[in-house]
């Protein structure tokens, strides 16, 4: 690796980091980085697990010290979620990036109409749904977002926030915390299938790891002092975000390529 792919990857990391533990879809920034740098998608996608689960290591104790993790709710709706990310992960071994990114961008749109229009419901959580045990649909409902979490990792956030807040019951800093403790109890099982599959580059999922940590430490502490509110805005602005990208409208790899000039390491 040269200094440009180190520099890169890890102020790349600090900004994936930050969004993916305040909101989710931060994994297109060091997707499209990974395969600028030239790692085909499956490597890429192996690849950005590593950061992944060392991010919500981070992120996790941080949320923990602050004391609005809820950790009982949270290891039980990690079970399915695990289930689902292996099945996941065993099946992404041929990703159609367009019928995918379409699909995200369509939901990415979705997702910001809730968040702006229905804030009562989706931002604070319900008291009632919260102190009531888990029941089996929202069990099913995380395999199957774990499912998508384990085939790739984009935009699963949204997904988490989404069914811990309307399933759960919980706002949106305590849904954050449970979120990120999710993706670190199936980010080692997701590892091993890629790993087993030959599809990890370390060197570059540490390198990126070193900034997602930071990022991650500084949103987990914003969303804590900053409230329910900042989180929302923030999904907000990376869902529109999101939804340009998937639509076509600008292209983060081609943005890359404009600000760097590297030789193809892979």
């Amino acid at each position: 690796m040269n200094a440009v792919e180190i520099t890169s990857l890890i102020l790349a990391g600090v900004l994936v980091g930050f969004i993916n533990t305040l909101a989710g879809g931060g994994s297109i920034i060091s997707l499209s980085l990974l395969m600028f740098f030239g790692l085909p998608a499956p490597v890429a996608n192996g690849t950005n697990r590593v950061a992944i689960a060392i991010q919500n290591i981070a992120a996790t104790t941080s949320f923990k010290q602050k004391k609005v993790l809820e950790w009982k709710k949270a290891l039980l709706l990690s079970i399915p979620a695990i289930f689902g990310s292996v099945a996941g992960a065993v099946i992404a071994v041929d990703i159609d990036e367009h019928s995918f990114e379409v699909a995200i961008g369509i939901i990415m749109l979705i997702m910001a109409f809730v968040v702006l229009y229905k804030p009562g419901k989706y931002i604070y959580g319900k008291k009632e749904v919260r102190e009531k045990p888990v029941n089996w649909k929202v069990y099913l409902i995380f395999f199957f977002i774990g499912i998508y979490g384990g085939f790739i990792h984009m935009g699963v956030g949204y997904f988490w926030l989404t069914g811990i807040v309307l399933g759960a019951g919980y706002d949106l800093v305590k849904a954050n915390a449970i979120k990120v403790l999710l993706i670190l109890a199936y980010a080692p099982f997701t590892i091993f299938v890629f790993y087993t599959n030959h599809q990890i580059r370390w060197d570059f999922g540490l390198v990126l790891a070193t900034g997602s940590v930071i990022g991650a430490l500084i949103a987990s502490h914003m969303a804590v002092k900053r409230g329910v509110v900042f989180v929302k805005w923030v999904i907000i602005i990376v869902v529109i975000m999101t939804s340009i990208q998937m639509f076509g409208i600008y292209d983060i790899k081609g943005l890359f390529a404009g600000l760097l000039t590297t030789e193809n390491p892979y």
